[in-house]
């Protein structure tokens, strides 16, 4: 099945064209900062950094992170076709997909919890330690994925050839 979909005509271009994989990449990077940015830095906030912003300030970005994530899913989809053997032999590659998996699971929890402490007590509410915990496994999360993206590069598959 792998095979049959990287020799699609779709994947074919990706692969082979000038330009086609640097722009699926470029669009796949823009994706990566927009949801690893907003939950990365709603995350430390609730950690206690960046006490001038107020934890409530990113609810509203939950929904501009979830088009980073589309876009992320989109690019990732026409990234994966392309090398789609290497891809699902890959350890680095199997171990980012489950830790986005987790993460788009953690990030939902965390939205969740602050969503419900700021409504019961307020914008200035005190962040609940049960709440900082997953905020820091989530920050785990996505710094792992980023590392395990990058390691795709040069371990490859699991036979540890890369690109």
């Amino acid at each position: 099945m792998f095979e049959w979909l990287e020799n699609t005509p779709v994947a074919i271009w990706v692969g082979e064209s000038l330009w086609a994989y640097p722009m699926w990449l470029s669009l796949h990077v823009i994706g990566l900062a927009i949801v690893v940015g907003i939950f990365a830095t709603r995350d430390l906030r609730l950690l206690g950094y960046f006490s001038g912003l107020t934890p409530g300030s990113f609810l509203p970005l939950s929904k501009f992170a979830w088009i980073g994530f589309v876009v992320n899913a989109v690019s990732g989809v026409f990234l994966f076709i392309s090398q789609a053997t290497m891809f699902v032999t890959s350890i680095p590659f199997l171990l980012k997909i489950s830790c986005i998996a987790a993460g788009l699971f953690v990030a939902t929890v965390v939205q969740r919890r602050l969503r419900d402490e700021l409504a019961d007590a307020g914008s200035h509410a005190a962040i609940s330690q049960s709440t900082k915990r997953i905020a820091a496994v989530s920050l785990s999360l996505w710094a792992l994925a980023i590392i395990n993206g990058r390691l795709i590069a040069y371990l490859g598959s699991g036979s540890g050839a890369g690109f």
